[in-house]
């Protein structure tokens, strides 16, 4: 445990914090919390809890990428033989075992440069979006394109890449994952829990928000690295355009000379759309209810966000404009 770090980055966390520190600290692991502009008392938490603490100067635009990326710098100064680093985010609390479990995995595994297990939502119940959310983490078992931001590393593969993209605003750990494949490292997803997720996502306009944000990694992913073999996220981007633009301009275009039959056609073809990711959600395990919301949300109605998403990141880059956080969660306070 002498060679890991953890990394733990946040803002405005509130008691999810607390929660996610108390996770990790006291176990032989150096643990560097990265704040970014709370106004919640996150900074003074962290230090009452014995960690490194860094607060990030807000005059460069944040990104959770270049937080990430400080803490690690940060950890190299504290432990110079770093060999393994496991990110987390402020919102998420690091489950009993997992640390010596993703560092066995790479220790016995050489080739593996990223080892994720499962994350959980944990409070699925609280609202159908933070019930998705727990689906949308339940991915396959084995080698895997990407992770997300809990996950651990192998320092060195980490820093051979230069490590996170600082200018993305989402959708930075896949990107990161293309580039450590390209240098013929392998991710690995194992069978272990790795992290409990309080997403606190309440209201259909946050789950919108999330989706814009998305959009935007999708689009920002595929102006990146669509050119490689691999097409990095150019299926999922045109999807969107698909299914949230081509389809309903041609039918609003031939409304008149089919005398409305195009609407039909259209509400048929999102059935179909929807129905076909209903019975992949039921093919995986998924219960018959959460699948239908899946095929809904996830199937049908994400596409107009995403949509929009990827519109606003390519009307940033037209116009050279520095893009944004899009910011969609609550911030509970500390107790």
């Amino acid at each position: 445990m002498q060679s890991i770090g953890v990394v733990v980055i946040g803002r405005n966390e509130g008691n999810r914090l607390q929660a996610c520190l108390r996770s990790v600290i006291g176990k032989g692991t150096s643990v560097v919390y990265v704040d970014s502009g709370s106004t919640d008392g996150s900074v003074a938490l962290a230090r009452s809890l014995g960690v490194h603490v860094i607060e990030l100067d807000l005059s460069i635009p944040f990104t959770a990428a270049r937080a990430r990326n400080t803490g690690f710098e940060h950890l190299l100064q504290i432990q110079p033989e770093l060999e393994f680093v496991q990110f987390v985010d402020g919102d998420c609390r690091v489950v009993e075992g997992w640390l010596e479990r993703a560092v066995n995995e790479l220790v016995a595994k050489p080739d593996v440069v990223v080892v994720c297990g499962r994350r959980r939502e944990e409070f699925p119940t609280n609202s159908i979006y933070n019930r998705l959310c727990d689906i949308e983490w339940n991915t396959p078992i084995g080698e895997a394109k990407a992770c997300g931001g809990d996950s651990m590393m192998r320092a060195i593969a980490f820093k051979k890449v230069g490590g996170f993209n600082p200018t993305l605003i989402a959708g930075e750990e896949p990107e990161l994952c293309v580039r450590l494949r390209q240098a013929r490292g392998k991710i690995l997803r194992i069978d272990a829990e790795m992290t409990s997720h309080d997403a606190q996502i309440t209201r259909f306009r946050q789950w919108w928000k999330r989706e814009i944000r998305n959009g935007h990694a999708y689009a920002e992913g595929a102006w990146l690295h669509g050119r490689s073999p691999e097409r990095h996220w150019v299926r999922e981007s045109l999807r969107s355009w698909l299914w949230g633009l081509l389809l309903p301009v041609l039918t609003l275009a031939s409304l008149l000379p089919t005398r409305g039959l195009s609407i039909l056609l259209l509400l048929i073809a999102y059935t179909l759309l929807g129905y076909r990711v209903y019975r992949l959600a039921r093919f995986k395990g998924f219960e018959k209810k959460d699948a239908l919301f899946y095929a809904l949300f996830c199937g049908v109605l994400e596409k107009y966000p995403k949509l929009l998403g990827q519109i606003q990141f390519h009307i940033n880059r037209l116009l050279k404009r520095q893009r944004t956080l899009v910011e969609y969660k609550s911030a509970p306070s500390v107790s």
